[in-house]
């Protein structure tokens, strides 16, 4: 079997610290409100950071399923946008570092890249994987966005993780790579956020400070969140403004809030997804009224204002 460290190219410029902290979130299979790519897009443009190790896209990516985008001006191209999976050296907003391992997720050699990161973790000694993953749930936009902690560290579990179902879920190289280290008795934790189902497809910017703050009580670090927090706030508004002028999206979210609040609340519904009946209000009513909205706002915000 082929050597898993032949995947990735270390960069011999850089020094990591032994005994850090990991933090992963790679974009592919699902991710509802776009936290993962919303979060670590933001996390490399924020921090200081500097490549550690590259991976090796050609061996790990099917460039037809996920296309690289490349920029063709009027009669010519001028710009390849190439994919990227890498591990960096970064620094919170207080300078303490940490490793961060981002991009997308492999399509192909999964055992592999899994043992090659492992081989990562042992040579730099890292304290902690932390990871992150967000799925659409049956949840008001009006309510705290709540997670589910897999993982060892029973502290955070106790104190974080809202629904703990049993239940078999299509994996990512993530889910793997956590099974591997708890094999190993490493400490691991995944963050998997719960997003509203009708913001699945939207950029949902609450979703992104729901993960840095998960990532902060794993790793104690630091992160600056305020430019989100003001998108989030906007985003937000924008929403509630059109439930107010919907009084059938108003209803079906009052549903959602109710249900929500029964759960939280410890009652017997068996999870936040169903109510007694076993019924829930209709995703695509809900979908399909903020798209229409959504579609609208991006028209009249491309048009700018008329004077």
């Amino acid at each position: 079997m082929r050597d898993s460290r032949s995947l990735y190219e270390l960069n011999p410029d850089v020094s990591v610290p032994p005994g850090l902290p990991l933090v992963a979130g790679l974009t592919g299979f699902a991710d509802a409100g776009g936290a993962v790519a919303q979060t670590t897009e933001y996390l490399r443009a924020t921090l200081d950071t500097t490549v550690v190790a590259t991976f090796d896209v050609d061996e790990l990516l099917d460039y037809r399923a996920r296309r690289p985008i490349i920029l063709f001006e009027g009669d010519h191209l001028t710009e390849y946008t190439p994919p990227r999976l890498a591990l960096d050296l970064a620094r919170d907003e207080l300078g303490q570092p940490f490793l961060l391992l981002t991009g997308f997720e492999p399509d192909f050699r999964w055992e592999q890249f899994t043992s090659a990161v492992l081989a990562l973790v042992d040579e730099f000694q890292v304290s902690s994987t932390t990871w992150i993953n967000a799925i659409p749930m049956p949840v008001p936009h009006t309510r705290p966005i709540s997670v589910t902690v897999s993982g060892n560290r029973q502290e955070l579990i106790e104190q974080m993780s809202v629904w703990r179902p049993t239940t078999q879920v299509p994996s990512n190289v993530l889910h793997l790579l956590e099974f591997r280290l708890h094999e190993l008795g490493q400490s691991t934790t995944g963050f998997v956020l719960l997003i509203p189902h009708y913001l699945n497809d939207a950029e949902y910017p609450s979703a992104a400070v729901a993960a840095l703050e998960a990532i902060s009580a794993s790793t104690g670090r630091i992160f600056p969140t305020d430019a989100l927090r003001a998108q989030g706030r906007d985003f937000v508004a924008r929403i509630d403004e059109q439930v107010a002028e919907n009084g059938e999206l108003a209803k079906l979210v009052h549903t959602l809030e109710e249900r929500h609040d029964a759960y939280m609340e410890g009652t017997t519904l068996r999870s936040p997804l169903t109510d007694e009946d076993g019924e829930l209000p209709s995703a695509d009513e809900i979908a399909a009224e903020l798209e229409k909205f959504l579609a609208f706002r991006r028209t009249r915000d491309d048009e700018g204002p008329k004077g």
